[in-house]
């Protein structure tokens, strides 16, 4: 068996030869470190993407053996962007920048994570019929444009990567990314700004996820039509906290639901039988949403404070309620002891199917090489 065979025989309750490895990525700033540190060479750790090319020697030579996060991504995001511009130099070396999104953002030297919004350009109508309409509307280069992994390198769609997609030769993973329903639009106006467009113009909160939701469909519906072949679907949204959704989950059931369900369904049509989710925080209140909707594997399973955990939903949803995540990536800053206990904890998780560990969101700057190493080899020991 490949690991392509082995992802899909775990999620799916059949026979596998040995569970695969499987991580979600890297911060930029853990590639950096560990390329200053000798491991890497410093053009690996600044080509690396999830699932190119240089995604599977860094796997490589950690001990993982695949990269979940890795899908051909279809272009659902504003189209064009907004150009990128400082808009105010600050005294202490911070600066005010217009991102491509267009929210103002503080952006502080040294600093990691995401940055502080400011100010949204989305106000209301007016700046969504001359500023946000005109960049998502659909059109064929959204997925032609877009590049494809061809085995060791990366080609165009267009230009000769649907033709490899077609002959469904290769021997790794490879999804289909069919966007966000509702994290992108929240990104551009904001998680207030939405709260108060849902209160004042509900017409319009309508009509920017219709719209956004016509993106996704249409370029899954590009994708498959050409023939090309993909293992399962994801979506991205990350709308959740600590301490649950940063949307009234009746208004995401009511509004969102029926998208994610029309899309779903076409995966299903052309055999596409595990759709995935990426959605940080604690997502308990959203998963019969998604759910019934057709997503059947939650992703990244965060283990955060919540202890976030595939069992009481599996208990909850049944076997059709798959994951992939859920392991505690902190333990990577600690040592072997607390590695090996983590695998222990896995284990009982990995007992009930359909469901494969992973580090439950990037791994952070804080690991340490030779931990990593250390916990695909007990892994593999204990899952081999």
């Amino acid at each position: 068996m490949n690991n392509r065979q082995r992802v899909m025989a775990v999620l799916n309750y059949q026979p596998y030869d040995h569970l695969p490895i499987a991580h979600f990525g890297f911060w930029n700033e853990t590639l950096d470190k560990w390329a200053q540190e000798g491991h890497l060479s410093v053009d690996e750790a600044r080509r690396w993407f999830d699932g190119n090319p240089t995604d599977a020697v860094i796997s490589a030579k950690l001990g993982f053996d695949m990269n979940y996060y890795s899908a051909f991504h279809i272009a659902t995001h504003l189209w064009p962007p907004f150009e990128r511009q400082v808009m105010e130099e600050l005294a202490d070396g911070g600066r005010k920048v217009l991102n491509e999104e267009g929210v103002i953002v503080l952006e502080i030297p040294g600093a990691t994570g995401i940055p502080t919004e400011i100010e949204h350009l989305f106000k209301g109508r007016k700046e969504w019929e001359e500023l946000f309409k005109p960049r998502l509307q659909w059109h064929e280069e959204r997925v032609t444009r877009m590049p494809v992994r061809v085995n060791d390198h990366m080609q165009p769609w267009d230009e000769g990567g649907l033709e490899f997609l077609k002959q469904d030769t290769r021997d790794y993973l490879y999804g289909i990314h069919c966007g966000s329903l509702y994290g992108n639009i929240r990104n551009f106006i904001g998680m207030t700004g939405s709260a108060y467009l849902l209160a004042d113009d509900e017409a319009l909160f309508d009509e920017l996820i219709n719209t956004v939701a016509d993106i996704c469909y249409q370029g899954a519906k590009t994708a498959l039509e050409s023939g090309a072949k993909f293992d399962f679907g994801h979506f991205w949204e990350d709308i959740c906290f600590n301490n649950g959704p940063l949307i009234n989950p009746r208004v995401f059931r009511a509004k969102v639901g029926p998208h994610y369900k029309r899309i779903t369904t076409l995966l299903n049509s052309y055999g596409i039988n595990v759709v995935s989710l990426d959605c940080d925080g604690k997502i308990d209140a959203l998963v019969p949403i998604w759910f019934e909707n057709g997503v059947n594997t939650m992703f990244p399973i965060e283990v955060g404070t919540w202890d976030a955990s595939i069992a009481p939903w599996r208990a909850k949803y049944g076997r059709e309620l798959r994951g992939v995540g859920g392991m505690n990536k902190k333990v990577f800053a600690y040592d072997y002891a607390a590695i090996d206990t983590e695998v222990e904890r896995l284990k009982p998780l990995v007992a009930l199917g359909g469901y494969l560990p992973c580090p439950d969101h990037r791994i952070p700057p804080d690991a340490k090489w030779e931990n990593v190493q250390y916990y695909c080899e007990r892994m593999h020991k204990a899952f081999d």
